[in-house]
């Protein structure tokens, strides 16, 4: 099997002119994309259906099987049960990992309504950066007649860099684009 497009551009280009740009003494010191999470929380009133087709769609855009997340406390104010399913999540490595990256950003990021850009300031402080979806049907992969209802999702690519700025220089060079200021 080949590698995915993504990794061999990460390996041939990205790599070299991160380690050249910032002066690293060592080839692992070079920041690099260690996971994916990608999240979809589900309100607690919906009806029952609601998390299984969740991770429905889940399952078809990532291709791997979606853990369901249950509430650890019950909370009467939000009309939950302690066990109740509130989401679903699955975390991308390696090679699938590198080609979902590769579609949300070449097909899935342009399709959303009047995209100039995702936010430059949703990193974490540890080079770690989240992106929130307003709904599923950006992606491909998901057909819109058997839409029931628009659920949105939360991105994390979580990288090896330090800092904000590094990981702002390795997710740059792999093709997300950044709004401009």
């Amino acid at each position: 099997m080949s590698k995915p497009r993504l990794y061999t551009k990460y390996i041939d280009e990205v790599r070299p002119a991160l380690k050249q740009s910032r002066k690293y003494g060592n080839l692992h010191q070079v920041p690099r994309i260690e996971k994916i999470v990608i999240n979809m929380g589900v309100s607690a009133s919906l009806e029952k259906g609601a998390v299984e087709d969740a991770v429905k769609d889940l399952q078809m855009i990532t291709g791997r099987k979606a853990v369901i997340n249950k509430a650890r406390k019950s909370v009467a104010n939000f009309k939950l049960r302690e066990g109740q399913a509130i989401g679903c999540h699955v975390t991308l490595r390696r090679e699938v990992m590198y080609e979902f990256f590769d579609r949300l950003v070449a097909s899935a990021l342009p399709r959303v309504r009047d995209f100039r850009g995702v936010s430059r300031r949703a990193f974490d402080g540890r080079g770690n950066y989240s992106l929130g979806l307003p709904d599923q049907t950006i992606f491909p992969e998901i057909e819109l007649d058997k839409i029931k209802r628009q659920q949105g999702m939360d991105i994390t690519i979580v990288t090896s860099a330090p800092t904000n700025e590094e990981a702002l220089d390795l997710l740059k060079l792999m093709g997300m684009p950044f709004a401009e200021r």
